[in-house]
């Protein structure tokens, strides 16, 4: 799966969850950079990526993302194997 095609499920993915249809997440996008983006609505985002992707993440993977770039690295990498 190519990098924006990733980008564009995971937007959708963000909308969904933050229940916002104007979000456009970029690399640089954090939680600081989406005001309902809390603790829950963080595990919440993960749930539904690992669903959308059919992936699973590992905590420390979890641990070691900064950004959404990071994010979108990581399931690039899973869908790779």
């Amino acid at each position: 799966m190519h990098y924006d095609e990733i980008k564009s499920r995971l937007n959708r993915v963000f909308c969904t969850v933050f229940k916002d249809d104007t979000i456009l997440i970029s690399e640089e996008t954090t939680a600081k950079d989406i005001e309902k983006w809390d603790s829950l609505t963080h595990l919440i985002l993960i749930s539904a990526t690992e669903t959308e992707f059919a992936i699973k993440f590992k905590l420390k993977e979890l641990i070691a993302m900064k950004n959404v770039g990071d994010f979108m690295k990581s399931i690039e990498t899973k869908l790779a194997v």
